[in-house]
């Protein structure tokens, strides 16, 4: 009888979260504000569910998942291949969803007066060859390069596409957030970071990047280097509430929620 108790607490604790009787959400702090309002709307429209969202980063997310410790991992990259490595020695399968799409922003304190930058002088801006706005058409002003952490997804596209995988430079300040990065850039007049496009607002300034602005259109025609796919991972043919919510996103009521949040819906086929 004790062994028949343990081994029902030890299939409780590795069990996903939802079968606990609710739905964990946990990863990208870019699909933060989707993941939270799509909740909120699916539990009142859904009488019963229970939705826990957190943030952490996309890596964070991607790890719980693997673990066992949540249901749904948002991640606004891929995930890696020493990722599905680590998934596979424990037994775990995952599976993409696309949710919605976005495009990373390069931004600056409002009164600086560069419009656009190419992607030669981003890169030479966070990798330190660059160090004063005057060199690339600006004000003799210091830069102050604003990066996210290591474990955010955004961190990652921004190295593989605007960076080429160049490291960034070692005195870049590090934020862990899309909003942190928001007010630290419109408190500073040297500041440039990169922001998921749902975060964008009038705090501070959008640049062109290699000519072309993030905007939905630029974004869907792929006219916008810096675009990529936002992601939600669960395990294979998911299940019960997990499927029900990924259902209610990806309808119209739910990319409608993504656009009122400031991203791009997904394409109607």
């Amino acid at each position: 009888m004790k062994k028949i108790i343990l081994s029902a607490v030890c299939s409780a604790l590795l069990a996903p979260a939802a079968y606990a009787g609710k739905v964990v959400m946990e990863g990208s702090t870019t699909i933060l504000p989707i993941a939270q309002k799509a909740a909120e709307v699916y539990m009142n429209k859904t009488p019963g569910s229970n939705i826990t969202v957190r943030g952490g980063g996309s890596g964070v997310g991607i790890s719980s998942i693997i673990d066992g410790t949540c249901d749904i991992a948002n991640a606004s990259r891929a995930i890696k291949q020493k990722e599905l490595d680590n998934a596979v020695k424990k037994g775990r399968e995952l599976k993409a969803h696309i949710i919605a799409m976005d495009g990373i922003v390069v931004v600056l304190h409002p009164s600086n007066e560069i419009q656009e930058l190419s992607k030669e002088q981003v890169k030479n801006i966070f990798t330190g060859k660059t160090k004063n706005w005057k060199d690339v058409g600006g004000k003799d002003l210091k830069i102050v390069p604003v990066s996210r952490d290591s474990s955010s997804g955004t961190f990652e596209a921004f190295m593989e596409y605007a960076l080429d995988k160049k490291r960034v430079r070692p005195d870049a300040l590090v934020q862990a957030s899309n909003q942190g990065i928001v007010n630290f850039v419109a408190q500073t007049p040297g500041a440039i970071g990169y922001i998921g496009i749902g975060y964008l607002s009038e705090k501070v300034k959008a640049v062109r990047y290699n000519g072309a602005e993030a905007t939905k259109e630029n974004v869907l025609k792929n006219k916008y280097s810096l675009a990529r796919p936002l992601f939600m991972y669960t395990v294979p043919n998911p299940k019960g509430e997990v499927k029900a919510f990924l259902d209610f996103l990806k309808s119209p009521e739910g990319q409608k929620l993504v656009e009122e949040e400031g991203f791009i819906a997904l394409k109607k086929n």
